[in-house]
């Protein structure tokens, strides 16, 4: 099963990638704007694996580029919040 393809699992793995950005000395612009660019490629390459994923698609997709930045950063703040530690 892919990480993709369970909610919890994505979080978690995107935590822990955003954790060891972090422990690296990755600001949180660079984090951000990395975050924006795996948005914009999952948008355009992947297919939603789950609910959850649909929606971000969803509102990716209807999003100006200034709210896409601002649904990666909030990706960002909810996996620093719930993802593993």
């Amino acid at each position: 099963m892919s990480v993709l393809e369970n909610w919890n699992e994505w979080k978690n793995f995107l935590g822990d990638k955003l954790n060891q950005a972090t422990s690296a000395g990755m600001n949180n612009d660079a984090v951000n704007n990395i975050a924006y660019q795996v948005g914009d490629y999952l948008a355009s390459k992947v297919d939603p694996k789950n609910e959850q994923e649909r929606v971000l698609s969803d509102l990716w997709s209807v999003a100006s580029e200034e709210e896409q930045k601002a649904i990666a950063s909030m990706m960002v703040k909810l996996v620093q919040n719930n993802g593993s530690r």
